[in-house]
């Protein structure tokens, strides 16, 4: 499964980027291709491509603040969580992602 990754808070600094590598871990332990991308204070990093974003079975975004270019992900399935629940709830998350798509 294709999973795309965006995480940002208000502040944009460490909890925008421990919800990514959180939910980026856990989809990789079970398999998954994962496209992970934070957006906080000195902008947007690894930014996925309007590409990559249509090649994704599921979008999860992880946030506190807007997200910017969530065109890009117009026709994908999308779970919205915020940061603290992606640092800690990372598998459950996928969990969550996976019976969106797979219906397991």
């Amino acid at each position: 499964m294709k999973i795309a990754i965006v995480s940002a808070c208000s502040a944009g600094i460490a909890s925008t980027y421990m919800a990514a590598e959180s939910l980026e871990l856990a989809a990789k332990k079970k398999g998954h291709t994962v496209y992970a991308e934070t957006q906080g204070t000195i902008g947007i990093e690894n930014a996925i491509s309007l590409k990559d974003a249509q090649l994704a079975d599921i979008v999860i975004i992880a946030r506190d603040i807007k997200i910017q270019g969530m065109e890009r992900f117009k026709g994908r399935k999308i779970i919205e969580v915020g940061v603290a629940e992606a640092i800690r709830k990372a598998d459950l998350i996928i969990e969550r992602a996976e019976k969106e798509v797979i219906g397991k």
